[in-house]
Protein backbone atom coordinates (compact mmCIF):
# COMPACT_ATOMS: atom_id res chain seq x y z
CA UNK A 1 0.00 0.00 0.00
CA UNK A 2 1.31 3.34 -1.10
CA UNK A 3 2.70 5.51 1.89
CA UNK A 4 0.49 8.44 2.45
CA UNK A 5 2.68 11.43 2.41
CA UNK A 6 4.01 13.65 5.43
CA UNK A 7 3.12 17.53 5.80
CA UNK A 8 4.66 19.76 8.21
CA UNK A 9 7.64 20.83 10.14
CA UNK A 10 10.45 18.19 9.18
CA UNK A 11 7.58 16.41 6.82
CA UNK A 12 6.45 14.63 10.14
CA UNK A 13 3.09 14.46 10.25
CA UNK A 14 0.66 12.46 7.54
CA UNK A 15 -1.30 14.29 5.23
CA UNK A 16 -4.54 12.28 6.17
CA UNK A 17 -5.66 10.90 9.14
CA UNK A 18 -8.78 9.76 11.03
CA UNK A 19 -10.82 12.31 12.66
CA UNK A 20 -12.27 10.43 15.84
CA UNK A 21 -14.75 13.76 17.29
CA UNK A 22 -18.17 12.08 17.71
CA UNK A 23 -17.14 8.25 17.29
CA UNK A 24 -18.99 7.05 20.07
CA UNK A 25 -17.89 4.07 22.19
CA UNK A 26 -18.43 0.68 20.16
CA UNK A 27 -18.04 2.59 16.74
CA UNK A 28 -14.54 3.68 17.65
CA UNK A 29 -12.17 0.95 18.18
CA UNK A 30 -13.47 -0.57 14.84
CA UNK A 31 -13.38 2.72 12.80
CA UNK A 32 -9.74 2.71 14.12
CA UNK A 33 -9.22 -0.92 13.17
CA UNK A 34 -10.57 -0.67 9.32
CA UNK A 35 -8.26 2.82 9.24
CA UNK A 36 -5.77 0.79 10.03
CA UNK A 37 -6.05 -1.66 7.11
CA UNK A 38 -7.36 1.13 4.66
CA UNK A 39 -3.33 2.94 5.36
CA UNK A 40 -3.97 5.17 7.89
CA UNK A 41 -1.30 5.98 10.08
CA UNK A 42 -2.36 9.40 11.95
CA UNK A 43 -5.32 9.47 14.28
CA UNK A 44 -6.78 12.31 15.97
CA UNK A 45 -7.77 12.24 19.42
CA UNK A 46 -8.98 14.31 22.43
CA UNK A 47 -9.50 14.26 26.25
CA UNK A 48 -12.52 15.86 25.32
CA UNK A 49 -13.57 13.55 22.76
CA UNK A 50 -14.38 10.97 25.47
CA UNK A 51 -13.08 8.13 23.08
CA UNK A 52 -9.60 7.78 23.92
CA UNK A 53 -10.00 4.49 25.72
CA UNK A 54 -11.41 2.85 22.36
CA UNK A 55 -8.97 4.16 20.28
CA UNK A 56 -6.26 2.77 21.95
CA UNK A 57 -8.25 -0.66 21.89
CA UNK A 58 -7.89 -0.56 18.04
CA UNK A 59 -4.67 0.65 18.03
CA UNK A 60 -3.22 -1.90 20.27
CA UNK A 61 -5.65 -5.19 18.27
CA UNK A 62 -3.60 -4.02 15.21
CA UNK A 63 -0.31 -3.61 17.08
CA UNK A 64 -0.76 -7.33 18.50
CA UNK A 65 -1.94 -8.56 14.81
CA UNK A 66 1.09 -7.23 13.93
CA UNK A 67 -0.39 -5.02 11.01
CA UNK A 68 1.36 -1.74 12.28
CA UNK A 69 4.38 -0.99 15.23
CA UNK A 70 3.79 1.46 17.14
CA UNK A 71 6.62 3.60 15.68
CA UNK A 72 4.51 3.58 12.47
CA UNK A 73 1.45 5.46 13.92
CA UNK A 74 1.40 9.15 14.55
CA UNK A 75 -1.17 9.81 17.46
CA UNK A 76 -2.18 13.28 18.35
CA UNK A 77 -4.00 14.25 21.64
CA UNK A 78 -5.29 17.47 23.19
CA UNK A 79 -5.32 19.37 26.02
CA UNK A 80 -8.45 20.90 27.59
CA UNK A 81 -9.43 23.78 29.04
CA UNK A 82 -9.95 22.37 32.79
CA UNK A 83 -5.86 21.79 32.15
CA UNK A 84 -4.44 24.71 32.00
CA UNK A 85 -2.96 25.49 35.11
CA UNK A 86 0.76 24.86 34.77
CA UNK A 87 0.60 22.22 37.47
CA UNK A 88 -2.26 19.88 35.90
CA UNK A 89 -0.84 19.83 32.25
CA UNK A 90 1.34 17.19 33.18
CA UNK A 91 -1.65 15.03 35.14
CA UNK A 92 -3.96 15.97 32.12
CA UNK A 93 -1.30 14.34 29.10
CA UNK A 94 -1.13 11.08 31.37
CA UNK A 95 -4.46 10.87 31.44
CA UNK A 96 -4.54 10.67 27.67
CA UNK A 97 -1.69 8.10 27.51
CA UNK A 98 -3.47 6.10 30.08
CA UNK A 99 -6.58 5.53 27.88
CA UNK A 100 -4.97 5.40 25.25
CA UNK A 101 -2.15 2.81 26.68
CA UNK A 102 0.71 4.41 25.07
CA UNK A 103 3.74 5.73 26.44
CA UNK A 104 3.96 8.76 24.69
CA UNK A 105 2.01 10.99 21.67
CA UNK A 106 3.47 11.76 18.78
CA UNK A 107 1.98 15.56 19.28
CA UNK A 108 0.05 16.96 21.40
CA UNK A 109 -2.05 19.89 21.06
CA UNK A 110 -3.42 23.20 22.94
CA UNK A 111 -7.09 22.55 22.19
CA UNK A 112 -7.88 25.91 22.91
CA UNK A 113 -5.63 29.39 23.19
CA UNK A 114 -5.57 29.74 26.66
CA UNK A 115 -1.70 28.87 28.33
CA UNK A 116 1.20 26.73 26.82
CA UNK A 117 4.52 26.99 28.72
CA UNK A 118 3.87 23.60 30.92
CA UNK A 119 3.41 22.09 27.44
CA UNK A 120 7.12 22.38 26.46
CA UNK A 121 8.05 20.12 29.92
CA UNK A 122 5.78 16.83 28.32
CA UNK A 123 8.79 17.05 25.52
CA UNK A 124 11.38 17.56 27.91
CA UNK A 125 10.05 14.25 29.95
CA UNK A 126 9.44 12.31 26.76
CA UNK A 127 5.80 12.27 27.35
CA UNK A 128 5.33 13.66 23.83
CA UNK A 129 7.69 13.76 20.67
CA UNK A 130 6.17 17.18 19.78
CA UNK A 131 3.62 19.95 20.66
CA UNK A 132 1.20 22.31 18.66
CA UNK A 133 -1.55 24.22 18.65
CA UNK A 134 -5.27 24.17 17.96
CA UNK A 135 -7.32 27.59 17.48
CA UNK A 136 -5.00 30.20 17.19
CA UNK A 137 -5.63 33.13 15.31
CA UNK A 138 -2.65 35.08 13.96
CA UNK A 139 -2.51 37.19 16.87
CA UNK A 140 -1.94 34.84 19.24
CA UNK A 141 0.43 32.58 17.60
CA UNK A 142 2.10 35.56 16.80
CA UNK A 143 3.03 36.11 20.45
CA UNK A 144 3.23 32.69 21.12
CA UNK A 145 6.38 32.59 18.24
CA UNK A 146 8.05 35.27 19.81
CA UNK A 147 8.04 34.35 23.35
CA UNK A 148 11.78 35.06 24.38
CA UNK A 149 11.72 31.67 26.42
CA UNK A 150 10.01 29.82 23.92
CA UNK A 151 12.04 26.23 23.88
CA UNK A 152 9.68 23.90 21.53
CA UNK A 153 8.33 25.99 19.00
CA UNK A 154 4.64 24.15 17.68
CA UNK A 155 4.77 22.70 14.99
CA UNK A 156 1.38 22.67 13.90
CA UNK A 157 -2.02 25.40 14.64
CA UNK A 158 -5.46 22.92 14.06
CA UNK A 159 -7.54 25.10 12.47
CA UNK A 160 -11.02 24.59 11.08
CA UNK A 161 -10.75 24.86 7.36
CA UNK A 162 -13.67 23.96 4.41
CA UNK A 163 -14.29 25.76 1.04
CA UNK A 164 -17.07 27.40 3.20
CA UNK A 165 -14.20 28.84 5.66
CA UNK A 166 -11.13 28.43 3.31
CA UNK A 167 -8.67 30.86 5.85
CA UNK A 168 -6.59 31.97 2.94
CA UNK A 169 -5.02 34.76 5.28
CA UNK A 170 -4.41 32.14 8.97
CA UNK A 171 -2.77 29.56 6.16
CA UNK A 172 -0.74 32.41 4.22
CA UNK A 173 0.35 33.64 8.27
CA UNK A 174 1.39 29.91 9.50
CA UNK A 175 3.13 28.72 6.50
CA UNK A 176 5.17 31.99 6.72
CA UNK A 177 5.93 30.94 10.19
CA UNK A 178 6.67 27.57 8.96
CA UNK A 179 4.21 26.14 11.06
CA UNK A 180 1.88 23.86 9.76
CA UNK A 181 -1.86 23.66 9.36
CA UNK A 182 -4.25 21.07 9.96
CA UNK A 183 -7.97 21.42 8.78
CA UNK A 184 -11.02 19.70 11.15
CA UNK A 185 -14.41 19.87 10.07
CA UNK A 186 -13.05 19.76 6.26
CA UNK A 187 -16.00 17.85 4.72
CA UNK A 188 -18.42 20.88 6.40
CA UNK A 189 -21.40 20.65 8.82
CA UNK A 190 -24.81 19.23 8.14
CA UNK A 191 -27.29 21.88 8.81
CA UNK A 192 -28.65 23.06 5.96
CA UNK A 193 -26.61 25.93 4.37
CA UNK A 194 -23.45 24.29 5.69
CA UNK A 195 -23.38 20.59 4.20
CA UNK A 196 -20.75 20.75 1.65
CA UNK A 197 -21.17 17.33 0.85
CA UNK A 198 -24.43 18.38 -1.46
CA UNK A 199 -23.55 21.05 -2.51
CA UNK A 200 -23.35 22.10 -6.61
CA UNK A 201 -20.47 22.65 -7.29
CA UNK A 202 -18.73 19.92 -5.50
CA UNK A 203 -21.17 17.41 -6.82
CA UNK A 204 -20.66 18.86 -10.36
CA UNK A 205 -16.44 18.48 -10.03
CA UNK A 206 -16.52 15.18 -8.10
CA UNK A 207 -18.53 13.48 -11.31
CA UNK A 208 -15.67 15.16 -13.52
CA UNK A 209 -13.28 13.00 -11.79
CA UNK A 210 -15.59 9.88 -10.68
CA UNK A 211 -14.80 10.65 -7.42
CA UNK A 212 -16.95 11.38 -4.14
CA UNK A 213 -17.71 14.62 -2.80
CA UNK A 214 -15.51 14.13 0.64
CA UNK A 215 -12.53 12.91 -1.68
CA UNK A 216 -12.82 16.47 -3.39
CA UNK A 217 -13.43 18.07 0.02
CA UNK A 218 -9.84 16.23 0.78
CA UNK A 219 -7.52 16.57 -2.28
CA UNK A 220 -8.62 20.34 -2.00
CA UNK A 221 -7.13 20.89 1.39
CA UNK A 222 -4.48 18.15 0.27
CA UNK A 223 -3.35 20.42 -2.65
CA UNK A 224 -3.25 23.47 -0.31
CA UNK A 225 -0.12 21.31 1.79
CA UNK A 226 -2.54 20.95 4.48
CA UNK A 227 -2.83 18.25 6.81
CA UNK A 228 -6.35 16.75 6.98
CA UNK A 229 -8.18 15.07 9.34
CA UNK A 230 -11.85 13.61 7.72
CA UNK A 231 -13.43 11.99 10.97
CA UNK A 232 -15.91 9.12 9.89
CA UNK A 233 -16.73 5.64 11.85
CA UNK A 234 -18.34 4.43 8.29
CA UNK A 235 -16.05 1.44 6.63
CA UNK A 236 -16.76 2.31 3.14
CA UNK A 237 -16.16 6.50 4.21
CA UNK A 238 -13.09 5.25 6.05
CA UNK A 239 -10.66 3.62 2.93
CA UNK A 240 -12.99 6.29 0.66
CA UNK A 241 -11.10 9.42 2.60
CA UNK A 242 -7.75 7.82 2.08
CA UNK A 243 -7.80 7.11 -1.49
CA UNK A 244 -7.35 10.65 -2.52
CA UNK A 245 -3.92 10.26 -3.98
CA UNK A 246 -4.30 8.94 -7.36
CA UNK A 247 -5.86 12.48 -8.90
CA UNK A 248 -5.16 16.01 -8.78
CA UNK A 249 -7.50 19.00 -9.13
CA UNK A 250 -7.24 21.32 -11.46
CA UNK A 251 -6.07 24.95 -11.40
CA UNK A 252 -9.71 25.95 -12.50
CA UNK A 253 -11.23 23.48 -10.09
CA UNK A 254 -9.41 24.78 -7.18
CA UNK A 255 -10.14 28.45 -7.90
CA UNK A 256 -14.02 27.06 -7.97
CA UNK A 257 -13.86 25.70 -4.79
CA UNK A 258 -11.87 28.76 -3.35
CA UNK A 259 -14.54 30.65 -4.26
CA UNK A 260 -17.64 28.66 -2.06
CA UNK A 261 -15.72 31.01 0.83
CA UNK A 262 -18.38 32.81 3.08
CA UNK A 263 -16.42 33.21 6.00
CA UNK A 264 -18.99 30.18 7.85
CA UNK A 265 -17.62 29.25 11.18
CA UNK A 266 -18.87 25.78 12.36
CA UNK A 267 -17.50 25.49 15.62
CA UNK A 268 -17.49 28.74 17.09
CA UNK A 269 -17.55 27.57 21.31
CA UNK A 270 -20.02 30.16 22.36
CA UNK A 271 -19.57 29.56 26.35
CA UNK A 272 -15.66 31.03 26.26
CA UNK A 273 -16.65 33.77 23.66
CA UNK A 274 -16.36 36.50 27.32
CA UNK A 275 -12.67 35.00 27.50
CA UNK A 276 -9.92 37.43 27.39
CA UNK A 277 -8.57 34.52 24.92
CA UNK A 278 -11.22 33.86 22.31
CA UNK A 279 -9.91 33.38 19.42
CA UNK A 280 -12.61 34.34 17.17
CA UNK A 281 -12.86 38.22 17.45
CA UNK A 282 -10.63 38.64 14.76
CA UNK A 283 -10.83 38.00 11.14
CA UNK A 284 -7.96 35.25 11.22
Amino acid sequence: MEKVPAVGTIAKIPAVGLGTWKASPGEAAEAVKVAIDAGYRHFDCAYLYHNENEIGAGIRHKIKEGVVRREDLFVVSKLWCTYHEPSLVKMACKKSLKALKLDYLDLYLMHWPMGFQAMEDLVIKGLVKDIGVSNFNHEQLERLLNKPDLKFKPITNQIECHPYLTQKNLIRFCKAKDVSVTAYRSLGGSREGTDLLNNPTIRRIANHYNKSCAQILIRFQIQRNLIVIPKSTNPKRIQENIQVFDFELTENHMDEIMSLNRNLRLATFPTTESHKDYPFHIDF
